[in-house]
């Protein structure tokens, strides 16, 4: 009896000794790091995954190249991830264009309707899920906090990146709206890498541009520091829609808090891959957007942060940069963050 109580107990034991399944989560991305990679990891991680024990991540990023996505997402779909997080919008197409079977959490997608990917936030369908950051209102919003520093400014370059055409295209337009709605002019300014900026810098010489925005991209974050100098020599006031383009040497930025977008990636895909499917859980928006004024470069450019925006503050310090939270619009505080501080 003893001998055939063993025997129908081991296969129990087999089973709850068998390892747990490690899940292959696919990043796809236009760039090595930034806009919320991290912290998507970082999500993870604060629900209980363990990385190389409950979940590798297969890395694909198209170096700056956005020509190659679609080839990186089609590798990623034949090596079978269990879903591919897809960050921006052309990575997010490239992935939904290789696969209608594994689902798609998107990062940081400006309008994933506007851009085909969805035809509903609340219920967007199919094998695609993920985060939006509202793209439209930011990029319009950056151009009026532009125009409140630089109030005699009539042309006003736009820094923008050909190779991410439909991103960056919704961008121009929330741009160009704007423009006509304040009464300036803009000059545009395609650049895809470090050369393509360099000439842009030399033709904001030769045309007398006098603001600049700098509609976000992950190559430009990339080079965020080549840009915030080029800037700074021309004593020139700019804008942009990621906070590490201020923290950088850039005069502001209007952004959406990218790092609360991947944890809320992170728990898309956490929720799918306990068997949710994508297309039932609602595209997540951002609930704040934080305004990033950098007072060092603005004495450095000779320019002075009018009291219009300094007065929706709480604090008022001798700082190299303050931060606004908002939901949306202004919301009553502020962070400020000492000089010498981290």
């Amino acid at each position: 009896m003893k001998v055939l109580s063993g025997v129908a107990a081991w296969p129990l034991a087999a089973r709850a000794q068998q390892p747990a399944k490690v899940y292959r989560i696919g990043l796809l991305s236009p760039t090595s790091h930034g806009l919320g990679m991290g912290a998507f990891r970082d999500g993870l991680c604060a629900l209980g995954y363990v990385e190389s024990r409950s979940f590798i991540i297969e890395h694909r990023s198209a170096d700056g190249r956005y020509d190659r996505l679609p080839e990186l997402a089609a590798e990623l779909a034949r090596i079978r991830v269990d879903v591919i997080v897809a960050v921006v919008t052309q990575a997010s197409v490239a992935a939904k264009n290789a696969t209608s079977t594994i689902p798609i959490v998107m990062l940081a997608v400006g309008d994933p309707v506007g851009a085909g990917l969805v035809t509903n936030l609340a219920r967007p369908g199919g094998n695609v899920t993920g985060t939006s950051f509202m793209a439209v209102e930011a990029g319009s919003k950056s151009l009026e906090l532009l125009k409140d520093v630089a109030p005699e400014a009539r042309l006003v370059g736009v820094l923008w990146n050909p190779s991410n055409p439909i991103f960056q295209t919704q961008m121009v337009n929330a741009t160009e709206i704007a423009a006509r709605s304040l009464g300036v002019q803009l000059r545009m300014l395609a650049a895809r890498n470090t050369d393509e900026i360099e000439r842009a810098f030399e033709l904001i010489n030769n045309d007398r541009v006098e603001a600049l925005t700098v509609i976000v991209d992950p190559v430009f974050i990339e080079h965020r520091a080549q840009l915030t100098a080029l800037a700074t020599t021309r004593r020139l006031p700019s804008v942009s829609q990621f906070r590490d383009y201020a923290e950088a040497g850039g005069l502001m930025a209007y952004a959406p808090d990218f790092a609360e977008l991947g944890r809320r990636a992170a728990s898309s895909v956490d929720k799918i891959l306990k068997g949710a499917e994508p297309g039932d859980l609602p595209i997540e928006q951002p609930t704040k957007f934080q305004l990033v004024l950098n007072l060092k470069t603005a004495k450095a450019i000779g320019f002075t942060v009018p009291p219009s925006l300094l007065g929706r503050a709480d604090e008022v310090s001798n700082c190299i940069w303050a931060v606004f939270g908002t939901q949306r619009e202004f919301y009553r505080g502020r962070r400020v963050r000492s000089e010498g501080e981290g």
